[in-house]
């Protein structure tokens, strides 16, 4: 049988794809032509696979060897295929007998010895196998616990190309892989807790209503103020994340090629801080077909930005689009892919270069202008997005002194997680996992955001002397819808109103 047609698959974005790999071996010069728009990985798979089989024990057809991945029209990268081949090859060279292999996903790397080496992107392939109506998966070992996060399959586990031909000769017997009922929490190193910083109250109570109603955050202070303590304890008080979403973060993660290795499912938010010096395409994505970039990986987590104004310009204003729409779409020549990107955006600044403007202790060796060209590295547009606006100020000394713990994240969580249910049973209706008032549409804010006229006359008064746009206006309707979850309120009231504003008066002061 000089042919043979085996299924194997790759990705594309965030979605995997079937890929058919024909194998046909014919008389003529012995050759080894791999088509259907290889990459350079790829394109090695011939000196790959030609070692694997050899050293397990088989040989390399002295014929000419054409092998053409389906879809032909589509670029495939990686080194996924492996395995595929081989097999192939083992069949169409009739060095194995043709077996049943219509329901099945081959994929793995080869080593030069046979063994089979993990790969990246294995969540979407057997995700998108599923829907094409497979029932069964070969792959490494190390990826298995991945691909077992999907029921309906049957997930077979290989070490080597041997065994797997030894497992389709029924020399060897393998039961498929049975999933771990309760995957462990990913690691974090050391619980960080919000019972470690002393005072900055306003601060603590600014990210607690960023943490019920997933809002963005700017924190302004000098050096030392506590700005980057307070952040790195944020996910510490936001809410659990959910099944639904652990698996499209995993996906993410898996695309990337950034899965911990013993961690198959993702299943705590993600905190990610980038240095300041990341590019844009590290930000947003990129590659010749891009993978997601830092926005992506922080997806229904935390995207936290210090020294927020030393970030380039570009990489900034990418983020206008992510938080708008969730969603970032990076066009390539070679493709263009759409990325999940719903995340809490947390940023931290000196109100200037020294760091000391408006310090009581410190005089600020900066001049007007320096003051101002600093400031304006945060763009109008950028600054209108993120809801609260707060000041970290210099701690007093009989702050730092008290030896009283301060309140911790377990209780605060508490108070976040029971505002997150109101949402939850708010928005039941709504389409989407996440769901929460800074999600809410402008229908959604008409319907669950009404005033009265107390609270109606103060935003009318606030929203012609700050001189709001339209969409600050929104924010503070949403910032009070929150901060009425946390007071268990049904309707939104002045007071609520009152506090919402005041987290965005501080963008007026300091940029005016």
């Amino acid at each position: 049988m000089p042919f043979a047609k085996v299924y194997s698959a790759a990705v594309l974005g965030m979605d995997g794809y079937k890929v058919e790999v024909e194998v046909d071996t014919s008389l003529g010069l012995p050759a080894f032509d791999l088509i259907g728009l290889p990459d350079s990985a790829l394109r090695e798979a011939k000196e790959r696979v030609r070692a694997a089989l050899k050293n397990s024990g088989f040989r390399t057809p002295s014929r000419r060897i054409t092998i053409n991945l389906a879809p032909a029209d589509r670029r495939k990268e990686g080194s996924a295929f492996d395995l595929s081949i081989a097999i192939g090859i083992l069949i169409a060279s009739e060095q194995v007998q043709p077996y049943n292999l219509e329901d099945t996903l081959i994929v793995g790397e080869l080593s030069l010895d046979g063994s089979l080496r993990p790969i990246t992107g294995i969540l979407p392939m057997v995700m998108d196998w599923k829907k094409q109506g497979g029932a069964r998966v070969f792959l490494p070992a190390e990826n298995a616990s991945e691909a077992a996060l999907i029921d309906g399959l049957k997930i077979y586990p290989f070490n080597s190309l041997g065994e797997v031909i030894s497992f389709l000769k029924g020399e060897i017997k393998r039961e498929p892989y049975e999933k771990q009922a309760h995957p462990p929490r990913t690691p974090r190193g050391k619980k960080l807790d919000f019972s470690d910083v002393k005072g900055q109250e306003v601060a603590k109570r600014a990210l607690e209503i960023a943490a019920a109603g997933g809002h963005n955050v700017l924190m302004i202070g000098p050096p030392g103020s506590g700005k980057t303590m307070l952040a790195r304890r944020l996910p510490g008080i936001l809410p659990k994340i959910s099944f639904s979403e652990s698996l499209e973060v995993t996906r993410i993660y898996s695309v990337a090629g950034l899965l911990p290795s013993k961690q198959p499912l993702i299943n705590t938010r993600p905190f990610r801080d980038p240095h300041h010096t990341i590019s844009y395409a590290g930000m947003v994505g990129g590659g010749r077909i891009p993978l997601p970039g830092e926005i992506s990986l922080a997806h229904t987590g935390v995207l936290f930005l210090d020294e927020f104004p030393e970030f380039n310009r570009d990489v900034l204003e990418v983020l206008r689009q992510p938080l708008e729409e969730g969603t970032v779409t990076i066009s390539r020549a070679n493709a263009t892919l759409t990325y999940p990107a719903r995340f809490m955006l947390l940023t931290a600044m000196n109100p200037c270069n020294c760091g000391y403007f408006g310090d009581s202790l410190r005089e600020c060796s900066c001049t007007p202008y320096q003051v101002q060209r600093y400031r304006s590295k945060i763009s109008g547009p950028l600054l209108d997005r993120i809801d609260l606006h707060i000041e970290v100020p210099r701690l007093k000394y009989n702050e730092i002194a008290v030896n009283t713990p301060a309140e911790p994240s377990q209780v605060i969580a508490q108070r976040v997680h029971n505002a997150r249910l109101i949402q939850q049973e708010r928005f039941f209706s709504t389409a989407g996992e996440q769901k929460f008032n800074a999600l809410m549409t402008v229908p959604m804010m008409r319907k669950y955001c009404p005033l009265k006229k107390e609270a109606r006359d103060l935003m009318r008064q606030a929203f012609q002397k700050l001189g709001l746009s339209a969409r600050a206006h929104d924010r503070i309707l949403k910032l009070a819808r929150t901060i009425a979850d946390l007071e268990q309120e049904t309707n939104i009231l002045v007071e609520h109103v009152a506090e919402a504003l005041q987290y965005r008066h501080l963008d007026q002061r300091l940029w005016t």
